[in-house]
């Protein structure tokens, strides 16, 4: 009777989970069936500025809402990061979008861009190709008037200077009588311009188009004394945090393998070497662009022994200092990956060149909000990610805030266009400022594995573009802009990276198609069906 019985309730059990396993498949069906009468993409549509409701009714799925908003536990998720923000109340925050996005868009002037162009086209070129281009109406759109609200920082008569207050790590208090010693009341013009360039953030930029703070922030990452030096936290390559005289502070990413090293061909996006060069060439790259997104990046030459390892207070960091066979200075941290003795980086003797990215303000100050990319891939030398294997992943996308209105899903639209040009495969997440919500730009962090193939382009870094087919009406522009002789982007590039003091190698001066800037129509960078 037992045996019986036990029967009964193991083909009980058996039923139950048969059943939930068909309702769960029904429920994963139901929607791509809804849209099979719909799918493909027929870009029919004009490139849009417009902020655009794109929710529809009903709602993803469960499985794509998981993926699209659980990433509190990545590495590289901050503590204010364990939801998706609400999106605020549209009001004058959405008004003044529409402002920026609308200005000087008007068809007649659309078309006054392109004549312009085509009236210089077979004109010589004269002086500086990159002041033409920053010349041009496309560059000089201005954003609207500023609020308390879109600034990040109010700045008043009542601020006062309190360098200490930015950041709380490795602080050199043995200064000496040269540093930077900030006493009494200051104006904000006086105010170091790493503080100038916090200051100057708003909704809209990083910085403002012709900021003569920023080309002074450049040089004071060339030329300020490195008082301090820790490892950065996290990660998976060694990256050293660097405390200046003034009190400013910066990301160090050393060069790991030589300019002209390629990634190698059997090698996977995520276990590629991060390049210091790939850095300084991102932020030029976002500024021909006009995106103003990432912060400024210079390249310096470092001496290990003097502006490393004496002003280093890590013990973890300095005993893994030593003298190599060839008689050079090498150390290598600590990290997830390379970061060993076979691993070392190693100066010539004690020199080596990097990186240095400008700090953004502390997370006390200025608290930013990571997002996991929706078209993140997999991490995985096997498994494919959802968008891969799903062609109408975007209508789910659209569905889902912050992306089912505002500008939110165009800017993942230029971070695609972004980082095709570069080659980048890394993007996993991204950030934005809190304060501003969902209105406003994403921030252009870590760019270290692009331009790793100078002369191949991966395409299925523009699957947003041809899932979603949106774009700004602004970056298609600049980008017809940028395919025409005369503002060739390789050309600029190059010109922009002349600037800097390393002179970052050829590959990262032709970003995109091949290494042949962008071809005429920019279809290589925007396949419009």
């Amino acid at each position: 009777m037992k045996m019986i019985l036990l029967r009964k309730f193991r083909f009980l059990i058996l039923m139950v989970f048969l059943i939930a396993c068909s309702m769960h498949i029904m429920i994963d069906l139901l929607p791509k069936l809804e849209r099979h009468g719909n799918s493909g993409c027929s870009c029919s549509h004009t490139p849009s500025e417009e902020p655009q409701s794109w929710g529809k009714q009903g709602w993803p799925n469960k499985h794509t809402l998981r993926i699209l908003q659980d990433f509190s536990n990545e590495p590289s998720s901050n503590v204010s990061s364990h939801s998706l923000e609400r999106i605020p109340v549209t009001g004058d925050k959405t008004q003044a979008f529409r402002r920026l996005e609308h200005h000087g868009q008007r068809g007649d002037r659309k078309r006054q861009f392109i004549q312009d162009a085509a009236v210089t086209k077979n004109m010589p070129v004269k002086g500086s190709r990159l002041s033409a281009l920053y010349e041009h109406p496309l560059y000089k759109r201005s954003v609207p008037p500023l609020t308390d609200e879109d600034t990040l920082f109010n700045v008043n008569t009542d601020i006062r200077f309190d360098p200490k207050a930015a950041e709380d790590q490795a602080w050199n208090t043995e200064g000496t009588l040269d540093e930077f010693s900030p006493t009494g009341e200051l104006t904000a013009d006086s105010y170091p311009n790493w503080l100038r360039f916090h200051i100057g953030i708003n909704r809209y930029e990083l910085y403002s188009r012709h900021n003569p703070v920023i080309d002074a922030l450049l040089k004071d990452l060339v030329t300020q004394r490195i008082t301090s030096v820790a490892m950065k936290s996290g990660g998976t390559q060694l990256k050293l945090i660097m405390t200046f005289q003034n009190y400013g502070q910066a990301l160090f990413k050393p060069m790991k393998q030589t300019r002209e090293q390629e990634t190698p061909p059997d090698f996977f996006y995520f276990s590629d070497f991060e390049r210091h060069n790939a850095e300084i060439a991102a932020f030029h790259l976002d500024r021909v662009l006009d995106f103003r997104r990432v912060p400024p990046v210079a390249g310096r030459l470092v001496n290990m022994t003097k502006e490393i390892r004496d002003v280093t207070r890590d013990k973890k960091l300095w005993r893994t200092f030593f003298i190599s066979p060839a008689n050079n200075v090498c150390f290598y941290g600590e990290c997830s990956y390379y970061c060993s003795t076979e691993h070392a980086l190693c100066g010539k003797p004690d020199q080596i060149e990097g990186s240095l990215a400008a700090f953004l303000p502390d997370l006390a100050l200025a608290k930013r909000k990571t997002w996991r990319n929706p078209w993140r891939r997999s991490y995985h030398k096997r498994k494919k990610a959802e968008w891969e294997v799903d062609p109408d992943y975007c209508e789910e996308v659209k569905q889902t805030p912050p992306y089912d209105s505002g500008t939110r899903l165009l800017d993942i639209m230029d971070m695609t266009i972004f980082d095709f040009l570069m080659g980048n495969m890394d993007r996993h997440h991204y950030e934005t400022f809190e304060k501003f919500g969902n209105e406003t730009f994403i921030i252009h962090l870590d760019n270290g594995r692009g331009f790793g193939k100078h002369s191949h382009d991966e395409m299925s870094i523009l699957v947003p573009l041809t899932q979603c087919c949106r774009v700004r009406k602004s970056t298609h522009l600049r980008l017809q802009l940028l395919a025409k002789e005369e503002y060739k982007l390789s050309m600029l590039m190059a010109e922009s990276l002349v600037r800097d003091r390393l002179q970052s190698h050829p590959h990262s001066a032709t970003p995109g198609c091949n290494g042949q800037a962008i071809t005429p129509g920019i279809e290589c960078v925007v396949r419009m069906h």
